[in-house]
């Protein structure tokens, strides 16, 4: 009878934990992904694996390399493999907004990022009537919050169709499928007329391009005299030194593990947009202070991220989860690892904002 009852409770038990795992602790957030529905993108189950694989082998290489292999051609078609393989892992343990924000004493991470999705809108003077491009959209996490606040039009434009059918889903959930459209598109050669917007922004997306100066171009052809475009950008600061050995691991971890073709230098980015023939009306780090440091959520993730990877294993070993699963979640660890170190040793930032305008009589980029 005693063994009966053990029995029963360690039952009971193991159900109640398998509940919690899966389906209480199983999305960061309310509208997220959860554990038991990670697919990896339109990726088809047999070959997740091989497509980390083949995404590995060409991002671990020094962006010196991939430049001397002429392989920057390359860098869009595994930029659209890392989001197939990463999508539904970044819903489910981070949300839908795919970037960070600086940390705001007494305020939620979710309301830190919405406040600098707002700034993103406020910047470039969004409002009802305008026609807005968010270069990059992701899933639309920044494109829902800029439009709510702003009341403008938004159109993004995503490598990933998956990224583009999870953007629709959550755009008609919010209830903004009439403001927020989303397109397939690469932004190195964008599907849109000549000054077709009011004004653009991109949130941490434009590091995915072999030559920053392709996508500022595309950018500024697309928008209308006197509009302006905002990009928070990933940078190396100026405490970067290319001869220390744990800077240079730090900074080709974040490259490897974010699918970065080379990170570019703080003092280059004001050079490239004025080479394509924008003003620079501002430019600054949001990380400085006073803002709070954008790296706790990562320090803070990693109770979770054993939790998680617990819950993967055994995903995978059942078979829910597609093999593969749980090789893309240890590097995102390790990526996250190397971006703490990036952000407390001052060498790198994810919010380099820089603020631009097309001036009203604009000259031809140049080449």
């Amino acid at each position: 009878m005693e063994v009966s009852a053990a029995m029963w409770t360690a039952a009971i038990v193991g159900a109640v934990v398998v509940y919690w795992f899966v389906w209480v602790m199983g999305a960061a957030e309310v509208k997220g992904k959860r554990a038991v529905n990670l697919k990896m993108g339109s990726i088809t189950r047999d070959k997740v694996q091989d497509n980390y694989k083949q995404y590995w082998s060409f991002f671990r290489r020094p962006k010196e390399d991939i430049a001397a292999a002429d392989d920057d051609d390359n860098v869009p078609a595994f930029v659209d493999t890392f989001y197939n393989l990463v999508t539904d892992i970044y819903e489910w343990g981070w949300g839908q907004s795919f970037h960070f924000s600086p940390s705001i004493p007494g305020r939620s991470h979710r309301d830190a990022t919405r406040l600098h999705e707002e700034r993103a809108a406020d910047l470039i003077a969004a409002r009802p009537g305008l026609r807005v491009l968010d270069v990059g959209c992701g899933v639309g996490g920044p494109m829902r919050a800029i439009a709510a606040h702003s009341g403008a039009h938004v159109v993004g434009i995503t490598i990933n169709e998956y990224q583009v059918a999870r953007a629709r889903t959550h755009n008609r959930k919010a209830g903004l499928d009439d403001r927020c459209e989303v397109i397939c598109g690469n932004f190195l050669e964008m599907p849109f007329a000549d000054a077709s917007f009011d004004g653009a922004y991109s949130i941490e997306a434009t590091c995915h391009a072999p030559r920053l100066e392709d996508v500022y171009r595309e950018v500024f052809r697309v928008l209308k005299p006197g509009a302006l475009y905002v990009s928070y950008e990933w940078v190396t600061t100026a405490l970067y030194r290319a001869d220390d050995p744990a800077h240079v691991q730090t900074i080709r971890g974040i490259e490897a593990g974010d699918a970065l073709p080379g990170l570019r230098a703080q003092h280059e980015i004001s050079e490239v947009a004025r080479q394509v023939g924008f003003e620079v009306a501002e430019e600054r780090d949001l990380a400085l202070p006073p803002a709070g440091p954008w790296w706790t959520r990562l320090k803070m993730g990693r109770i979770s991220y054993w939790r998680n990877h617990l819950l993967v294993s055994a995903l995978t070993a059942l078979r829910v989860a597609p093999k593969g699963v749980v090789e893309v979640h240890e590097m995102l660890y390790e990526t996250a690892r190397h971006l703490s170190d990036g952000g407390e040793s001052g060498i790198f930032t994810p919010m380099h904002m820089i603020l631009c305008r097309k001036p009203l009589a604009a000259p031809p980029p140049s080449s």
